[in-house]
């Protein structure tokens, strides 16, 4: 019986965070150190991960011990190779300006940890929930909250306070059939709701690489506030987009367009719109961030002037003592019925995330714009119109870039894959060693040229990877063609996913896995169940009433799917509701709709078997040769 020899890591969550690839090229690095040495140690590990090509040119061997430091207190501690992994996750989370947050992945029997939470933070994202759930029916017999008591993190425990604030962020994101809500959870489906809450949570572009679903099953302070305050922002800046608010075209200056600005992210774009009423109160210093240059409460007091007159005081501005300012800044604000996310304290402490959760608050109680705005471009409602059409697609692709744990975080897909570096991230993660470092120009990048070269190497590569890349050249994605940019991406996440599944089958066959193979896998996966729904390719219509999709997921997991929900799909109205239903069961499993065969083989490997629908075991081997032997091969179908 074989089974699968891939690099296996006894802690799933951990295992998902990397792929086959790169676990392979860390046990690689891991054990070559070991054997030069004889042993390692965490004394040993700057040095060994300071040399790694992910963080060569991003952080100092000192750097790097600074963060480890914080976690690690005995440096003769021996370090296996599941902790190596977790400190190559810690260190790259640092990459992204993530704070002290990566310190949670050092988690070891010997290893004493201490996170210092932020009392006031935490007191306003239980305001934050109290307001928002308290008439739930699930949830109002045990809110308000305390914000003196540790009563959040039990809360929090089960899932379903984070589901619910999830689609209180983002409304319709999660299907709340899905949730499992009985009183009294088994472990098998508090996971489930945690899966559901993490992936979900992932998919409205929260950044969840450090946290898993154990470390909320345990209610983990640090980790749990760092998740509720990236939903929070998530809802609190829906509305910083030209979609919902036209109006933030009067913030394009005259040597910029319009498209320049819906590239920026939201955070960047609420402080455009606070400097662009600042200016215009007289305010001569430009704010760059929430923390410092808000400190004084002076700007807050300039631009509460601006945006409510009815309100204004100069008595504010006089104020010298910045605590005495801060809280008549807080007085005013009140005057708009604004939540109070902070206190004077937090202004003078520079609390970012508290400081940048009020501003979000001015601009959804107040923007300050005209109702009509005489200089929005003819062209606008044609952008919009192409907005609409492409956002999806922008979004999927930068949730997933985001996902790959790249050094670069893409806050807009057509703006920041224009000089090329982003891609050439993105290919050296999916496809090891494919980029040619010495040709590339790392940014900021202000040469043209320069940009052209990273953007042909990523051609090259694409070309070399067998992508249709006919008549396309570097200078398409430096001019933004977002149709070009999202055909290559779209092969490019096509190619990962293959990659993936290739990672399973190699072990056995030396036939790459098709998409052909995948539906037959998906076919005889229903058959084996006694369905009779079938699917004749991934364009077939009758896919669109989704019963194909749960009962693959039945075949996979058969308590995951609750039938009693499902409809027929006849309508447009049932068709919806199944669909959001598919989406929630298979973030459910903590898989993607789209890797669901990559999680059912997986699950079978641990074991290396898989028990059939009329009781027979049959090897993991046989699960995969099957793939393309079920009702003909995969090579006729890979013909037509």
């Amino acid at each position: 019986m074989s089974s699968y020899v891939g690099v296996l890591v006894s802690d799933p969550w951990l295992q998902s965070q990397f792929t086959q690839v790169d676990l392979r090229n860390l046990k690689s690095k891991f054990i070559s150190t070991k054997t030069q040495s004889g042993h390692l140690i965490v004394k040993h590990l700057p040095k060994v991960l300071a040399k790694l090509k992910d963080f060569n040119g991003t952080f100092e061997e000192n750097e790097i011990k600074a963060i480890l430091d914080e976690s690690y207190h005995n440096l003769n501690d021996e370090v296996e190779f599941e902790t190596f992994l977790r400190a190559f996750l810690c260190v790259q989370s640092r990459g992204g300006g993530g704070g002290t947050k990566g310190s949670s992945f050092l988690k070891t029997s010997t290893t004493t940890f201490h996170h210092t939470i932020n009392e006031s933070e935490k007191a306003s994202y239980v305001s934050h929930i109290n307001n928002y759930l308290r008439e739930d029916p699930l949830l109002k017999s045990y809110l308000p909250i305390n914000p003196a008591t540790d009563a959040l993190f039990d809360l929090v425990k089960d899932g379903v306070l984070l589901c619910k604030l999830i689609n209180i962020a983002a409304p319709g994101t999660i299907d709340e059939r899905a949730i499992n809500t009985k009183k009294e959870l088994n472990p098998w489906e508090r996971t489930e709701n945690l899966s559901l809450c993490l992936n979900s949570a992932k998919a409205i572009g929260c950044t969840v690489v450090n946290i898993g679903t154990q470390d909320i099953a345990e209610g983990r302070p640090h980790l749990v506030l760092g998740l509720i305050f990236q939903i929070i922002k998530i809802q609190l800046l829906a509305d910083l987009n030209l979609k919902k608010t036209p109006q933030l075209v009067e913030l394009v200056e005259e040597n910029q367009d319009v498209e320049e600005l819906m590239g920026l992210a939201p955070e960047k774009l609420l402080l455009k719109w606070m400097n662009f009423h600042l200016k215009k109160a007289g305010y001569e210093k430009q704010v760059t961030n929430f923390s410092s240059d808000v400190k004084d409460g002076e700007a807050y007091a300039y631009l509460l002037n601006a945006l409510a007159p009815e309100h204004s005081t100069q008595v504010t501005l006089e104020i010298k003592d910045p605590s005495e300012r801060a809280k008549k800044v807080l007085e005013q604000a009140e005057k708009l019925d604004c939540e109070r996310y902070l206190s004077p304290e937090d202004i003078v402490e520079g609390s970012a995330n508290l400081n940048l959760a009020f501003v979000a608050q001015l601009f959804q109680h107040r923007n300050g714009f005209s109702d009509e705005t005489s200089k929005t471009p003819t062209s606008f409602a044609e952008i919009i119109t192409e907005d609409e059409e492409t956002s999806r697609e922008e979004r999927c692709f930068r949730l997933w870039i985001n996902s790959l744990g790249a050094a670069t975080y893409v806050d807009n897909v057509f703006e920041d894959v224009r000089d090329g570096w982003v891609l050439l991230e993105v290919l050296d993660k999916v496809s090891p060693g494919s980029v040619n470092w010495k040709y590339a120009n790392k940014p900021p990048i202000k040469m043209l040229f320069k940009k052209v070269e990273n953007c042909n190497q990523v051609i090259k590569i694409g070309k070399e990877l067998h992508f249709s890349l006919v008549n396309v050249a570097g200078t398409d994605i430096v001019q933004g063609n977002k149709k070009l940019i999202l055909a290559f991406l779209w092969q490019l996440m096509r190619y990962t996913m293959l990659q993936i599944l290739n990672n399973l089958r190699s072990h056995w066959k030396g036939k790459e896995i098709t998409e052909a193979d995948i539906l037959n896998w998906a076919n005889r996966k229903v058959k084996k169940m006694g369905r009779t729904s079938q699917a004749v390719s991934f364009n077939d219509k009758n896919l669109s009433n989704g019963i194909f999709f749960l009962e693959l997921l039945s075949a996979v997991e058969p308590r995951v799917v609750d039938w009693s929900l499902v409809t027929k799909g006849e309508t447009e109205e049932e068709k919806k509701l199944n669909a959001t239903y598919i989406i929630s069961v298979a973030r459910k499993l903590g898989c993607s709709i789209f890797y669901i065969m990559n999680w059912s083989l997986q699950q079978q490997s641990e074991t290396g078997s898989t028990v059939s629908d009329d009781g027979d075991v049959s090897s993991v081997t046989e699960e995969i040769s099957n793939l393309s032997t079920d009702d003909g091969s995969s090579d006729a179908q890979d013909d037509e």
